[in-house]
Parts: C-alpha cells; sequence; structure tokens
C-alpha cells in the first residue's frame, strides 16, 4: 500500500481542496474562517485569504480567483466569530472577497457545501442545508450559476444530504448523499440515475473522477476512499487510513483534506491534516470557469 503522507496537521476541519496554477495546494479550514495554502516547494503552510464565517470547499476560477461555497459560519455546535451571508465567495488572492450569490431563483441558500466547475464554464454546487442524521431539518438542492452569472435550480431534492459534486466532460454531474449514502449522476437533459448506494458504515462526502472515468468518493467512516465505476456496476476501497473529508487529484497524487478526529462541539478540536497518497491512478484534470461577482469586498478588515 503506498504510503500516506502528512503535509500539514493542526487544522480545524479542512475541506474541499485544490491546485493552484504554481502547484500550491489549497484548502479550505471551517473553523479558522480561512483559506489555507500549502507550497510544496517550501514544505510551509500559512492562510491565503480569510474569508469569514464557514468556508465548505474551494476550486481555483480560469481567471485566477478562488471560488468557494459559504455556508455563513456553522458547522455542528462550532459558530464562527464573524457570521457571513450563506453563498458562492470569489476570492481574489488580494484577499478580496465578494459574493456571486446568495440566491437562485428566488430561493436563499442555506449552507452551500461542495462546488465544481462543468466544461462549459457553469459552477455546480449543493446546498444540503444544515447537518442533522436523526431529524433531517432541511431539502437538499444542486444550483447552477451559468458564467453569465444566472443562477438555476437542477433538483430539488428531499431531506438526504447532498454533499460532493463533480463534473464528467459529457456535462453530467454527479453528487453523492450523506443520509442515504446514494451516488446519483444527473445528465445534460436533467434526467437523474441512480449509481450505487455505498455499504453501510460508509457515509460518503467529497469525490473526484479519475482519468478512466471512475468516481473516487470520501467515504468517512471507512478511513478510505470508494473507488465507483461510472455505471456504478462495480465498487472497490481504497484504504488511505484517515477520516478523508474530501480530495483533489494532481496527475497520480491524490491531496486528502483529512477531519483526523470526530468533533462537532462547540470547542471543536484543531486535529485536521492535509494528506497525500500517490494513487498510481492518473486524475481527470478538473474543468476551470469564471463568475461574475455583485458586491465589493465584504470581509470587514
Amino acid at each position: 500500500m503506498p504510503e500516506l503522507e502528512v503535509l500539514v496537521d493542526g487544522l480545524g476541519h479542512p475541506e474541499g481542496p485544490d491546485v493552484l496554477p504554481d502547484g500550491r495546494v489549497i484548502y479550505v479550514v471551517t473553523y479558522a474562517s480561512t483559506i489555507g495554502v500549502w507550497d510544496p516547494r517550501t514544505n510551509e503552510a500559512g492562510v491565503l485569504i480569510d474569508c469569514g464565517g464557514g468556508p465548505n470547499a474551494c476550486m481555483v476560477g480560469s481567471d485566477g480567483d478562488v471560488y468557494l461555497t459559504q455556508n455563513g459560519g456553522t458547522a455542528g455546535a462550532w459558530r464562527a466569530e464573524r457570521q457571513a451571508t450563506p453563498s458562492v465567495q470569489r476570492c481574489s488572492l488580494d484577499g478580496t472577497v465578494r459574493y456571486v450569490a446568495t440566491e437562485v431563483e428566488g430561493i436563499r441558500l442555506n449552507a452551500p457545501n461542495d462546488l465544481s466547475f462543468g466544461p462549459d464554464g457553469s459552477l455546480y454546487f449543493t446546498d444540503p442545508g444544515r447537518f442533522d442524521l436523526v431529524d433531517r431539518p432541511d431539502p437538499g438542492y444542486i444550483f447552477a450559476i451559468r458564467p453569465d452569472g444566472r443562477g438555476e435550480v437542477l433538483a430539488e431534492l428531499p431531506p438526504v444530504y447532498p454533499n460532493g459534486i463533480v463534473a464528467e466532460p459529457d456535462g453530467s454531474v454527479v453528487w453523492v448523499e450523506s443520509y442515504t449514502r446514494a451516488v446519483r449522476r444527473r445528465r445534460p437533459d436533467g434526467a437523474i440515475e441512480d449509481l450505487t448506494e455505498l455499504p453501510e458504515g460508509h457515509i460518503p462526502d467529497g469525490l473526484k473522477v479519475a482519468g478512466n472515468g471512475d468516481l473516487w468518493i470520501t467515504s468517512i467512516t471507512s478511513r478510505g476512499l470508494d473507488v465507483v465505476k461510472p455505471d456504478g456496476s462495480d465498487r472497490w476501497l481504497f484504504d488511505a487510513d484517515c477520516i478523508p473529508l474530501n480530495c483533489v487529484f494532481d496527475g497520480t497524487l491524490l491531496y486528502i483534506t483529512d477531519q483526523g478526529e470526530f468533533d462537532t462541539s462547540a470547542d471543536a478540536k484543531d486535529s485536521g491534516r492535509l494528506v497525500r497518497i500517490d494513487t498510481g491512478v492518473e486524475g481527470m484534470p478538473l474543468f476551470r470557469g469564471s463568475l461574475p461577482a455583485v458586491d465589493d469586498d465584504v470581509v470587514p478588515r
């Protein structure tokens, strides 16, 4: 089994990583209300952007800005010191943070979670609402923001907690549902397919696509990634020996944001890590896009 490398530790719920054009790896640190960065050239980590609230995932756009899903400042019992509006945000590397969307087709965003640009430059993202495995209080949504800034509701779901999302080359989007353990695909014509259901004890969080079309799904309670064939017909577990929240390929290297240990109390521990493992499998390059912002800098300085 390939060795897991720990690159950064002491992180408070790291999520949604991506790779900058210069090779630096970025990730959100939800409990710190920041986007962090690790530089492979120096092996140093730090804060790239202070975005406030509770960032859930981030992705580099074709314009060089960083787009992120902003839940507003809550995660379990944790509350951010500086709350934000639940939204999609656009962050410049100089620290400027602007809103891209706070509502879609009249629906106010509740707690956007994960995001993915598609081949046409549209940004797709999930909004599962508040996480409560028992009461399941909120419906789920799959949203799109088109390159001109127009928002669109792609799917309104029951309380299933749609979480990680990816776009495929034909314009389809695939997402996972944490409550049901379902893996589902929406085709460009709007048809929704049920691909598979992960086993008991495999709660899905994030996912990415390999070059051969396989879906690499971080299942946080299995200490690994469920690898699912594109048609859902076969599945095997890649043992990562961590609690993987989300991931991103860089060639055959897979960067994983690792929870470290579960803690949903108000005194959330900083046990999270950025780790890396060589899978021996090429990842599919991510699509990129650019979206207009609707506000000036929204983070108090």
